[in-house]
């Protein structure tokens, strides 16, 4: 018997991907080979499931079809090769799929976490193959969390499985110097999941949840694999803590709602007392990094009763401390907001003019946004709608872009 598709089949598809993926790459021990299998059983997938509904055992049925996939290449190297003790040998691997299942380890997802971390590879390379393998990104929104064009990414991504598959890393976990060497890796990569989940950067869905619980739930793995490390505890804090607004980020139509309009009583209380306790746990270990600053300013958000409550002058500190710790354009853009709020949209404004020659930001729809935001509150309303306009036409995000042209046609009504 199959289950009918509905909007909630393709982020199951989602969900199941890195499982499979896992699971494949255990068996068959080859992660590159094994994670075009998967993608390909992924296409079938979209095909047919909507025709033909979703098989009772999902993830089973995407095993079999990659296994399918991974026994052709199989035999196809094996003709290749023409070496008939070849054949026994690798025929062994080619297992049923209740056997590939009962194999699977919980822990598989992680390991292709730190294993795409590979040190062979640059930050960037590994993050990317990363998002691709285990968060079940596209390659254009991978290259939209990058800032770079979709076809340098899909280049990138490439190489990078040509590296694992060269490198012949084994389908484990790594050793304890292994992690502390690749663990900037996967912290990243686990932020821009959970990101992308939070605030989807493309398509109709202003949140994409399957992403972001499977963020939390690999980094809540990471901090039981390490956890005394102060960094891993920030960002489980940072994705709770932002987590915790969810439910009030969207109206009824699923239209976007800002902070200082939300609901608060909708945030989830549960998450923001797990969060606040891992981030003091995590200060009080005496170090201070990029995640738990960034799980400081959500703390402090998280803790304001009313929008007009917050502590912006705090806010303000923590950003000024971050932009020491980890400098980048978005981290400028956030200060400029903060510092617009304590003193002023001018002094935001100016803060904004150094990022215009930044190339990673400079066509982003968030500069445009954040200057439409300030130039209204300056009063200059013409050049504010013009600014939402224009971030409108460049971001990806639907409801995004339905907020900011709502924001340009009330200022022109008014």
């Amino acid at each position: 018997m199959t289950k009918p598709w509905d909007t909630t089949s393709e982020h199951l598809l989602r969900e199941l991907a890195p499982q499979v993926l896992g699971a494949v790459a255990r068996r068959f021990r080859d992660f590159s080979t094994a994670e075009d299998a998967v993608q390909e059983a992924m296409i079938a997938a979209f095909i047919q499931w909507p025709k033909e509904g979703i098989p009772d055992n999902p993830r089973g049925w995407l095993i079999q079809v990659a296994a399918r996939r991974m026994t052709d290449q199989v035999r196809s190297e094996i003709a290749r090769r023409e070496r008939e003790t070849a054949v026994a040998a690798e025929t062994e691997s080619l297992t049923s799929v209740p056997e590939i299942e009962a194999d699977m380890d919980p822990d598989d997802t992680l390991i292709l976490l730190f294993m795409c971390c590979h040190p062979a590879l640059s930050p960037s390379s590994a993050i990317a193959l990363t998002l691709r393998a285990v968060g079940g990104l596209t390659t254009a929104e991978i290259a939209n969390a990058f800032l770079v064009p979709e076809a340098t990414m899909a280049q990138r991504i490439s190489r990078a499985k040509q590296t694992i598959k060269t490198s012949g890393t084994p389908f484990r976990l790594p050793s304890p110097h292994e992690r502390a060497e690749r663990l900037p890796a996967v912290l990243h990569v686990l932020y821009l999941i959970f990101s992308e989940g939070y605030a989807s950067s493309i398509g109709s869905h202003l949140q994409r949840f399957d992403l972001a619980r499977e963020a939390i739930r690999l980094t809540r793995n990471t901090k039981a694999l390490l956890p005394d490390n102060a960094e891993v505890a920030g960002l489980l804090a940072l994705m709770l803590l932002t987590d915790a607004r969810r439910a009030a980020r969207t109206g009824p139509d699923e239209e976007l709602i800002p902070l200082d309009k939300q609901n608060r009583s909708l945030w989830d209380r549960l998450e923001i007392s797990e969060g606040i306790e891992l981030l003091t746990v995590a200060l009080g270990r005496g170090s201070i990094g990029l995640y738990q600053l960034q799980a400081a300013i959500a703390a402090v958000h998280d803790e304001a009763g009313r929008a007009e409550d917050t502590d912006w002058p705090q806010i303000l500190a923590l950003y000024e401390l971050l932009k020491r710790v980890s400098p980048g354009p978005m981290v400028t853009l956030n200060h400029a907001i903060a510092a617009a709020m304590v003193h002023g949209s001018a002094q935001g404004l100016q803060l904004l003019r150094a990022l215009d020659s930044d190339p990673r930001l400079a066509s982003h729809y968030r500069l445009d946004a954040v200057r439409a935001h300030l130039l209204e509150k300056t009063g200059d309303y013409e050049a504010a709608i013009k600014h939402y306009r224009v971030a409108a036409a460049r971001t990806t995000s639907i409801p995004e872009r339905n907020y900011l042209m709502t924001q340009a046609a009330r200022l022109a009504g008014e």
